[in-house]
């Protein structure tokens, strides 16, 4: 397990971007069964498995969201304080919160989506 501040990370794939990601999974499982080793899908995964693998290691390696940018949604619905955006291959964005104690860190991954979803949800 890594450690950021002395204490241990967890990245927890939930909600919306567990959907997201399981469909993904899916799919790349798919072309990897018909012997498919290069698509759009397996390098969009291969993206996400590398910046999860980034915010374990660094919870705060992805793009601070100001508080005043924080769609209401994320408030509401997983009540954030804090967001934080990473880019992912073919201009799709993951976006996570980060909670602490003072016993661990837990990055909750919630949204994973292309650039025009993500440009929706923002208000761009």
């Amino acid at each position: 397990m890594s450690l950021f501040r002395g204490k241990p990370v967890d990245v927890r794939v939930t909600g919306d971007a567990m959907v997201a990601y399981e469909e993904l999974n899916k799919k790349v499982g798919e072309e990897k069964a018909k012997g498919i080793t290069s698509s759009s899908d397996q390098t969009l995964f291969n993206s996400i498995q590398q910046k999860i693998n980034f915010i374990k290691e660094n919870p705060e390696y992805g793009i601070h969201v100001p508080k005043n940018l924080i769609p209401k949604e994320y408030i509401d619905k997983y009540d954030a304080n804090n967001l934080w955006k990473v880019n992912i291959a073919g201009a799709w964005r993951m976006i996570y919160t980060i909670r602490g104690s003072e016993v661990e860190i837990i990055a909750l991954i919630l949204d994973i989506f292309n650039h025009k979803n993500y440009d929706k949800k923002f208000g761009y």
